[in-house]
């Protein structure tokens, strides 16, 4: 008789909500803006810095949720918390946030998280142009006019900055069922490497920000529906189990902080090894439509 193997027990789960990577008061005195910052994963990033001691600045589109998140973290944190609703694809209304982050924290932000994105998974046949349009201009386009914004106000008054912008794997590896949004964040990484070259002599550092699955309130039915078709989403980690929002925010506060001031242009994933993932034989090749739940295509 054989005895059954013993399960890997995978990689462990990390420290508690509320413990910190960084020395206390790294970022007292400095201000963050975190677009995408009332919920999920920016509402999670923007927390970890808060602990931190900064003064945190959230823009996003709908008020209520920012008032929400404002109020919890002014909590939680104990530090100063301001919002603004903006939409970063109008490059007028990124410029207004600035100025409402000036006016009512009293600075520019000294570090721009750039979390907002638009993402909807769909077969590429069927992708109009005006779902093409919506995830590009909010992902890459209004990305860019943020970080222009940011670095524009720190060149003109000689001060160093630092930019976060938060990708996707599937950047380097294409994105079946996602067309637009890996498009899109194949410039936003592009723009990470561009960027860092461009303004480093300026003391302005670009770095960019992968997640891997980390379930939060933000993903959409359409990410919801496709990830409970294919099951138990640990067992299809590496790491045996699925990333928590505060990694993320860890990951993005050692970016920014001054014990990173060497590095620019570096894109870190934070997803346990899982777009590495490769097998030994590879699984038989289920098209896009199957995947999505969709049948046949109708013109």
């Amino acid at each position: 008789m054989t005895s059954q193997a013993t399960p890997p027990p995978g990689l462990p789960a990390p420290p508690p909500l509320g413990a910190s990577a960084l020395p206390a008061g790294t970022y007292d005195g400095t201000v963050v803006l975190v677009t995408g910052g009332g919920s999920g994963l920016g509402r999670a990033i923007a927390a970890e810095f808060g602990r931190l001691g900064a003064a945190l600045m959230l823009v996003g589109r709908t008020a209520a949720r920012l008032d929400a998140a404002r109020r919890e973290l002014a909590e939680e944190c104990g530090t100063p918390v301001a919002t603004a609703v903006g939409d970063i694809r109008d490059p007028e209304r990124v410029a207004a946030a600035f100025d409402a982050c000036e006016a009512g924290l009293g600075s520019r932000p000294e570090v721009l998280v750039n979390n907002a994105a638009a993402n909807f998974p769909v077969p590429a046949e069927e992708l109009s142009p005006n779902g093409w349009r919506a995830v590009v201009d909010v992902t890459l386009t209004g990305t860019w006019f943020a970080t222009r914004e940011f670095a524009r106000r720190h060149l003109a008054a000689g001060t160093p900055g630092s930019v976060v912008n938060v990708g996707a794997s599937y950047a380097w590896t294409g994105g079946p069922g996602f067309a637009a949004s890996a498009a899109a964040k194949a410039g936003v990484k592009n723009l990470v490497e561009t960027l860092a070259v461009e303004w480093g002599p300026y003391g302005i550092r670009v770095n960019g920000l992968v997640p891997g699955l980390m379930p939060h309130e933000d993903m959409t039915t359409d990410i919801r529906g496709t990830l409970a078709r294919a099951g138990d989403p640990d067992a299809r980690q590496p790491a045996l189990r699925v990333g928590r929002p505060r990694e993320l925010g860890w990951a993005a506060t050692f970016l920014a902080s001054p014990y990173a001031r060497f590095v620019s242009g570096h894109t870190l994933v934070v997803d346990g090894a899982n777009w590495q993932r490769r097998t030994l034989v590879n699984d038989p090749v289920v098209p896009v439509r199957d995947q999505l739940g969709r049948g046949p295509f109708r013109p």
